[in-house]
């Protein structure tokens, strides 16, 4: 009796422990997860996670995300999806299954399984709309643009006080809500890396690291070198070669960290 007593002290122990390792640490972090489409995952400084978009494989994404989310925690602050096709929407399946968000964010409303995974869950659908903002966690969420069709996709813009991320993964109708960016920097773009790096929008930008993604899929894709896309930034990052693409900041600065594969 008192070695099974010993035993569960212990593993309260190691339980409590680890529940102290994952605690909220007051920064933003932007996770983009090295998986078959595009899907970011955000702590926000408050320790609420948001997903947005998910990638093609439901299991895939579900591994990732649970590698960052605490063992407890089964709840998320939004699901955002800025593009409704095969490489951003599958991959939500699988963390409905998992994970109850308080809302859903989408440029259109998606019947099927998506929907009625959330009709379930009793989770709210919200349509975006450019013009919006939402507070996640002590973080600002923009929305710069929504456009339909293959080249369409919300256009978001993430700010953590002086720090700004850019999500512009979809086509180029999205490309002239860049334009009201150009007089602040950018700490981290994501951006296509089948699009081309010459649209004059992206290059007023003043971009200090640039993450690709690999969700969108030109008709022609760009033929860039790694050389010629450092004109876009002096720090480029690529999930195939750098794994997980990590943006921690406190709200005065941003650092990026890789966890290459």
């Amino acid at each position: 009796m008192r070695q099974w007593l010993h035993t569960i002290i212990a593993f309260g122990g190691i339980l409590a422990f680890i529940a102290w390792l994952q605690r909220p640490d007051g920064q933003l972090h932007v996770m983009l997860l090295p998986i078959r489409g595009d899907a970011l995952l955000i702590r926000a400084p408050d320790g609420s996670f948001t997903l947005i978009d998910g990638g093609r494989d439901p299991t895939e994404v579900a591994v990732e995300v649970g590698r960052y989310l605490p063992f407890w925690q089964r709840r998320l602050a939004a699901i955002v999806l800025t593009r409704t096709d095969e490489e951003h929407l599958p991959g939500q399946l699988g963390i409905l299954r998992r994970y109850r968000p308080d809302v859903a964010f989408t440029p259109t409303i998606v019947e099927g399984e998506w929907r009625e995974l959330l009709t379930e869950l009793v989770t709210p659908i919200r349509r975006l709309r450019p013009g919006q903002q939402f507070n996640l966690g002590g973080v600002r969420l923009q929305v710069l643009a929504v456009n339909d069709g293959k080249e369409g996709g919300a256009v978001l813009l993430i700010t953590h006080r002086a720090v700004r991320i850019l999500i512009h993964t979809g086509g180029s109708t999205g490309d002239p809500a860049l334009t009201a960016l150009t007089d602040q920097p950018i700490d981290l773009l994501v951006y296509p890396w089948q699009r081309s790096i010459t649209v004059p929008e992206l290059t007023r930008l003043h971009l200090r690291a640039v993450a690709f993604s690999t969700g969108y899929e030109a008709d022609q894709p760009a033929l860039h070198s790694f050389t010629e896309r450092r004109q876009l930034a002096p720090y480029l990052y690529h999930p195939n070669i750098d794994g997980v693409i990590h943006l921690i900041s406190d709200g005065r600065r941003a650092t990026i960290t890789t966890q290459p594969p």
